[in-house]
């Protein structure tokens, strides 16, 4: 094989796994549904090892489930996963804050109150696929704030567990602005560069996201 072709190949696994990853996450591949490797190489007009080297990468990431003589399924959510998950951003995230409360520029937060903006006018008017889309930039960029890059790479894969989790929790359920967590506090504790408001701010964002979580299951 050339180094060329080696090129080639890696292009085609990053093909691969951002195209799973998007239909995991937005559920076009729902929890519990089986990816075939050929029908997806074939669709994508790829091999089949690009294929099963995404594949490889998602169940490392625990998007996927590689269960034997199956092949890879969508991994389930349940409630143990979704409080498992907000353990988890709860420590990440408040450390987050924490640190870009410190280190924030003027430009840094004013894009950031544009986003959080943007996510309340998507809550206000009950669009909830707007207002997961624009929630999720709001974490993100807080991450990114951060200019940690070990940091970034966890975090990110984190939250588009939480992605598609509210994907799935929102598919069922009418959206209600009671329901949609706004982020007006934290931007207030930022802006005032103040570390502990803001930690305090994301610890009750998310802890009242996971009491909801909770009442529904």
């Amino acid at each position: 094989m050339t180094l060329a072709d080696n090129g080639m190949d890696l292009r085609a696994s990053e093909i691969a796994y951002n195209e799973l990853l998007g239909r995991i996450v937005d559920l076009r591949s729902p929890p519990g549904s089986v990816i075939n490797e050929k029908a997806m190489g074939a669709e994508l007009g790829i091999g089949r090892m690009p294929v099963r080297e995404a594949i490889a990468r998602l169940a490392t990431g625990r998007f996927l489930t590689v269960l034997p003589r199956r092949g890879a399924v969508v991994s389930p959510i349940g409630l143990t996963d979704v409080l498992d998950m907000f353990e988890a951003r709860e420590a990440i995230e408040c450390g987050v804050v924490y640190i870009v409360a410190e280190r924030a520029t003027p430009a840094e937060l004013a894009t950031l109150r544009d986003l959080v903006a943007r996510a309340d006018y998507a809550r206000a008017s009950t669009d909830h696929e707007t207002y997961l889309r624009s929630d999720h930039a709001v974490h993100a960029y807080l991450v990114h704030m951060v200019h940690n890059g070990l940091l970034q790479d966890a975090a990110d894969r984190l939250l588009l567990h939480n992605l598609r989790f509210w994907n799935l929790y929102w598919s069922t359920r009418p959206p209600q602005p009671s329901t949609m967590m706004s982020h007006s506090r934290l931007v207030e504790a930022l802006e005032s560069h103040h570390p502990e408001d803001a930690a305090r701010a994301m610890r009750g964002h998310l802890q009242a996201s996971r009491a909801l979580v909770q009442e529904a299951f």
